[in-house]
């Protein structure tokens, strides 16, 4: 079982963890670093999670200054490359930034920046960038706040912010519930310490509609949009049909989108 009680510790332990598989390499056997490995890590996230594309937008971004906030296999920031934006990428980890640099390379692109660091100290001036985004990542480090702060102050005034964050009130979550507390005899357990405990690496937190307003209200920023989306993982679709139907009537009970797993902020720094 994992535990997330000495902050430092944890930093390492998740970095270990995105170190030995960097988001998506899972779902290849080609040869490592190959055009057929990362070709294939990118059909799977984009067939898994295709709501990537309308939210990020990419094309919008042409010479726009944009940072990545956790490239791992370096999916998206190809996007953001091939669509001409002046990009900056940061990873936690060694590994995330040599597969990214040498995607990139393989595509003979080379107009970009990557370096190691630490989302919730970002390496770089306050009012940097036209655009930060970040796909399902800092909810991985100890400080999510902290993280969405930095994001927050390296942003220019009157630029946008894009983040995905895991959604606590989700029916994956309570799946997780299910598998790792009720069924386990321990039902008293909550929803943030089956994800901590479970999902993915040690400490993996989600978070509420409500905790992200009440966060974004004291912050440099006009929030256009909140929304949650109700995913290819809360459909169970990985389990087969009967598992998805299953799925699907709960989501219909429940209310559809609003128990979904992504949770999206789109938000606009104040001029």
């Amino acid at each position: 079982m994992k535990t997330t009680k000495n902050t430092p510790a944890v930093k390492d332990q998740v970095r270990d963890y995105w170190n030995n598989q960097p988001c998506g390499t899972q779902f290849t056997e080609a040869l490592p670093f190959s055009k057929e490995y990362f070709a294939n890590i990118e059909e799977h996230r984009y067939t898994v999670e295709p709501e990537i594309f309308s939210f990020a937008q990419f094309t919008r971004y042409r010479e726009k200054k944009i940072l990545e906030v956790g490239t791992g296999a370096g999916s998206d920031f190809t996007q953001w490359v091939r669509s001409g934006a002046n990009a900056t990428g940061i990873d936690a980890t060694e590994a995330g930034v040599q597969h990214t640099t040498q995607r990139l390379l393989l595509e003979g692109l080379n107009n970009f920046e990557l370096i190691v660091g630490d989302c919730e100290k970002l390496p770089f001036p306050e009012n940097t960038f036209d655009l930060v985004y970040s796909w399902g990542v800092i909810h991985h480090t100890p400080n999510t706040w902290g993280a969405l702060s930095e994001i927050i102050r390296v942003c220019k005034p009157g630029g946008e912010i894009k983040v995905m964050i895991y959604h606590r009130h989700s029916l994956l979550s309570l799946f997780f519930w299910v598998k790792y507390a009720l069924l386990k005899g321990r039902p008293w357990k909550s929803l943030s310490w089956c994800l901590s405990n479970y999902m993915e690496s040690v400490g993996t937190k989600a978070y509420t509609r409500k905790e992200v307003q009440n966060f974004l209200i004291k912050q440099p920023v006009n929030t256009i949009k909140i929304n949650t989306y109700l995913t290819f993982y809360d459909r169970l679709e990985r389990f087969g049909t009967a598992y998805t139907k299953i799925a699907q009537c709960l989501a219909w009970l429940l209310g559809g989108n609003r128990v979904g797993w992504f949770l999206t902020i789109r938000a606009q720094k104040n001029q």
